[in-house]
């Protein structure tokens, strides 16, 4: 009677080990995922969950473990906003959990636009039509005048409109990659 019960014990405790092997994401297994909303790297902040679906069945050794379509978070590992006229955005995510189960992942990164050629245009168009405007109403000494002008308002127009945020749309997919077993 006592060696039943031990192996009867045994094999519960054989199933529940398997059935944890199941549930786990070995290292390298990818997930795509579908953000379920914008996540902005002006608006975010480190520690901030995020949800979604999984685009795509996960599949480990020949055995779906996951389908498309099921519940997946997240969090924001990182968010910087952009200055106004240099550093653009920067934002990274990772994945934290697929179908209620934990899962440690690599981070994604994304970064705004480089604000370069967007305040060259701005201060260099302000520039010229200063420098064009100061020329017809004063000559050389006004186109001078101006140019100064001219260059201080694109300058301005640059610092007033010039954020590049790191944008993750909703509804973009993302793929991460497992980094250990869970």
């Amino acid at each position: 009677m006592r060696a039943t019960r031990v192996i009867g014990v045994l094999m519960v405790m054989a199933l529940m080990v398997g059935m944890a092997n199941a549930a786990n994401f070995p290292a390298g297994t990818k997930f795509t995922v579908r953000v379920g909303q914008e996540l902005d790297s002006g608006k975010a902040t480190a520690g901030q969950t995020w949800s979604g679906t999984l685009a795509r069945d996960v599949v480990v050794n020949g055995k779906t473990v996951a389908r498309a379509g099921a519940p997946v978070s997240g969090k924001v590992t990182s968010a910087k906003s952009s200055g106004r006229l240099k550093a653009p955005g920067i934002l990274s995510v990772r994945l934290t959990s697929v179908d209620g189960r934990s899962v440690s992942t690599t981070s994604i990164s994304r970064k705004g636009k480089s604000h370069t050629k967007s305040n060259v245009t701005k201060i260099g168009g302000g520039t010229a039509a200063g420098a064009l405007i100061g020329g017809l109403a004063g000559g050389g000494k006004g186109a001078v005048i101006g140019g100064l002008v001219g260059a201080g308002a694109g300058t301005g127009v640059a610092a007033a409109t010039g954020k590049q945020e790191a944008v993750i749309p909703a509804e973009a997919t993302l793929t991460f990659t497992a980094t250990a077993a869970r």
